[in-house]
């Protein structure tokens, strides 16, 4: 029988105050009724890593993942976001089509830990199957992202460090400028001199390596966008819903949202499937501000939002867009009191 200082500990590795360790690491099962292996290193709320979908005799395509975890639910959220490698096998190479998916994490006990839950072509959000991953110790496949996983808590769950390693890891190596080699003049010996030698030719110098700057922060990005008015929504009863989904082809946009300069939601998905936000109307001013802020433009930009609003018996709706340059900016305003 455990011990009760046992059970505490593992419930308290299971419950959140150590979330970022348990789903750092090796995973290993099936995606879509294919082998998988996954490699996730989590920042913050946020994941990244790198999933290779398997074959006998070896072919494995490679994507690297971009994802978030809920600290609410414990719900694991990710998709294939770029193809980073090929390579052929007896039996084909599989995962042709980039999947996006979701599963709650489980850990039971024993050291045990999986992953269920459910995937789809990231694309379109065709037809959902199974998915099943248990985290394992030794990988199939090594690759950057290794270092992380084996020192995650020594010290590489460093944001710097895993900024630096996901740019390696994405493909976005430095880039290096090679100067041009220096041309020595030699000049004849004057009639009658000694020959005189010509200077030593001069050393090269090193080619300068540029290393591209970590990406911005969602705070950083709202920052530097300037908020664009779309509309005004009267706040009345206890709550208002808000339900956005995709409003063009569904390209992997994903939405941050601030409530009064406040980032309230992060790592917003969108799809043809609502996401429903509710916020109390009593934990407002008579004044708000709403902002959706694109975390990326998908493949077709710029980042489109269809947004119904529910306020009582009222619906509002609203076609949002974000770029690199504009946030969509929603006014929510309480009824002036007399």
């Amino acid at each position: 029988m455990p011990s009760k200082i046992f059970l505490a500990f593992l419930l308290l590795f299971c419950s959140g105050n150590l979330w970022a360790q348990p789903l750092t690491g090796v995973w290993k099962g099936r995606i879509g009724g294919q082998r998988a292996e996954v490699k996730f290193v989590q920042q913050g709320d946020s994941i990244l890593g790198t999933s290779y979908y398997v074959a006998a005799g070896g072919g494995f395509r490679r994507y690297s993942i971009r994802g978030y975890r809920d600290a609410q639910t414990n719900a694991v959220t990710w998709w294939d976001d770029q193809l980073l490698e090929t390579k052929g096998g007896m039996m084909g190479i599989p995962g042709k089509v980039p999947l996006a998916s979701a599963a709650d994490f489980n850990c039971p006990g024993g050291g045990i830990m999986m992953l269920d839950g459910k995937t789809a072509p990231k694309e379109d959000g065709g037809k959902e199957t199974a998915l099943h991953l248990d985290k394992v110790t030794n990988s199939q496949f090594p690759d950057e992202w290794d270092f992380v996983i084996d020192n995650y808590t020594i010290g590489a769950n460093d944001p710097r460090i895993i900024d630096s390693v996901s740019l390696i890891a994405f493909g976005q190596k430095p880039k290096v400028a090679t100067p041009q080699p220096a041309v020595v003049v030699q000049k004849p010996p004057r009639r009658g001199m000694v020959s005189i030698p010509p200077p030593p030719a001069q050393k090269e110098p090193e080619p300068a390596v540029v290393v591209a700057a970590p990406p911005k922060t969602i705070e950083e990005k709202f920052i530097a966008r300037t908020p664009k008015h779309f509309m005004d929504i009267p706040l009345r009863g206890d709550s208002i819903e808000l339900r956005f989904y995709d409003n063009a082809e569904i390209d992997g946009d994903s939405i941050s949202l601030f409530l009064n300069k406040q980032l309230i939601f992060q790592h917003i998905r969108l799809t043809a499937k609502a996401h429903v936000v509710k916020l109390a109307v009593a934990d407002m001013q008579d004044e708000n501000e709403l902002v959706m802020v694109a975390e990326n433009l998908g493949k077709i930009p710029p980042n489109t939002s269809y947004m119904v609003a529910l306020v009582g018996d009222m619906r509002y709706e609203a076609n949002l867009q974000s770029t690199e340059e504009v946030s969509a900016l929603i006014r929510l305003q309480k009824p002036k009191k007399e």
